[in-house]
């Protein structure tokens, strides 16, 4: 990887309309659903997101980490049907983050006709700015195969909806 990337996109074609694969990622109880990294446990927080400048908050799992986490997502990104994203920060000692870290996920939407949405999720670190953390953090912590396997679980996802 080289060191002047800062992010990994990944796109497929979902067999679903828009409004569909959004409902399923603006619902964070839903998330654990189509994490392909397997670090996503449960939602504290059960409402649907509805605009930019929200929080939700998140219970993970990372080795990276210790083990067991939270972490407080704050909305960046809201455009109904068409676009929603988050940047993370996990608490410290209990303690919820004043604000993100730098990092963030974006997933955007494009229909491909009435039944099918081409989805494009970005994973970004271009915004860690902390030397401290990008000395202790290896970016990118998700690979792209894990953020293929998301979108191939949201598929899923909204399939059983």
């Amino acid at each position: 990887m080289s060191t002047e990337q800062t992010h990994l996109t990944v796109t497929r074609t979902i067999d679903a309309p828009a409004k569909d694969v959004f409902a399923v990622l603006t619902l964070p109880a839903r998330h654990h659903e189509f994490d392909g990294s397997g670090m996503v446990r449960a939602a504290d927080d059960t409402e649907r997101i509805t605009a930019a400048g929200e929080k939700f908050v998140m219970n993970m799992h990372g080795e990276h980490m210790g083990g067991d986490y939270r972490t407080h997502n704050f909305v960046t990104a809201y455009d109904e049907n068409k676009m929603v994203g988050w940047k993370p920060a996990p608490e410290e000692d209990g303690v919820a983050p004043e604000g993100p870290l730098g990092w963030e996920w974006l997933y955007e939407l494009a229909p491909q006709g009435s039944d099918s949405t081409e989805v494009s999720l970005t994973y970004s670190w271009s915004d860690v700015t902390d030397p401290a953390l990008l000395k202790q953090v290896r970016f990118p912590v998700i690979p792209e195969e894990k953020l293929e396997e998301s979108l191939n679980l949201l598929a899923a996802a909204v399939t059983k909806s």
